[in-house]
């Protein structure tokens, strides 16, 4: 993976994972389902109905994002790293990425918008920018809106998940990749033929409840030319203090084309 592919995006202040994933040779037999009977169509529906009980715990688990202000933290592979202090209620982020060559900050006041690129954006410089909320793509979503205001990016992975169970507070299971999609944290796209392995669509994962219920964790590991990712919850209900930079300018054309999932190429 390079360093180019690896800054290659930014959303809602979590780099994106820029992963480029291996294709399927010519030689490798395309897989096969065997055909259903009756006792695999019944193990088939209790399998659904523990995976939607076990989801339904991971949806409910993410309901802090929309109540209380909370902490977020995503790994990538020990070379990428996010915080981020969010309290949508007040209207106030602060985040700082860390990557190979340098750190990129953002802070979001009510709806203004600051990004200090840190020398990892080109042609831009390393000044405080304002942002133009209607110029950025739409995976670079910056917004205290419902749904949109997860730091984390939770409900894009609990949407790719094709298997769980739960355990008490613990949920493990297999997560889609190809399903994951751009957005806030972390996010997978294929190699240059455009076309993820078979093993991208069943990925293992494993989740952790606290004992209030929320989301504390969600983690894959190293597996079929993916790197380990990780996103963590915590510090609900601290107070986010965000002071506004002093001298910030209006961000330059060249900035917009770097954001985003489609950005960096």
């Amino acid at each position: 993976m390079t360093r180019r592919a690896a800054l290659a995006g930014i959303s809602a202040g979590l780099l994106l994972l820029v992963c480029w994933m291996g294709t399927r040779t010519e030689d490798e037999p395309e897989p096969r389902t065997a055909p259903r009977t009756t006792a695999s169509a019944d193990v088939a529906s209790a399998d659904a109905s523990t995976t939607a009980e076990a989801i339904g715990l991971l949806r409910a688990g993410t309901a802090f994002v929309n109540q209380t202000s909370y902490r977020s933290d995503v790994d990538i592979a020990s070379q990428i790293a996010s915080l981020s202090h969010t309290d949508t209620v007040n209207k106030r982020m602060h985040t700082t990425i860390t990557a190979p060559g340098g750190t990129i900050e953002i802070r979001m006041i009510d709806d203004d918008v600051y990004l200090n690129p840190g020398q990892l954006l080109q042609g831009v410089g390393d000044e405080w920018l304002v942002l133009d909320p209607a110029r950025v793509p739409s995976d670079f979503a910056l917004s205290f809106a419902p749904g949109k205001n997860d730091s984390g990016g939770s409900a894009r992975l609990i949407a790719a998940i094709v298997t769980a169970r739960a355990d008490g507070g613990q949920i493990t299971g297999t997560i889609d990749v190809t399903r994951i999609g751009a957005g806030n944290g972390i996010s997978f796209r294929p190699g240059p033929g455009g076309v993820f392995p078979d093993s991208a669509r069943s990925h293992a994962f494993r989740a952790t409840l606290d004992a209030e219920g929320r989301l504390v964790s969600f983690l894959l590991p190293e597996a079929s030319g993916l790197p380990n990712a990780s996103l963590r919850y915590s510090d609900f209900g601290t107070t986010v203090t965000v002071v506004r930079p002093s001298g910030a300018v209006v961000a330059p054309d060249a900035v917009y084309p770097q954001l985003g999932m489609g950005g960096g190429r």
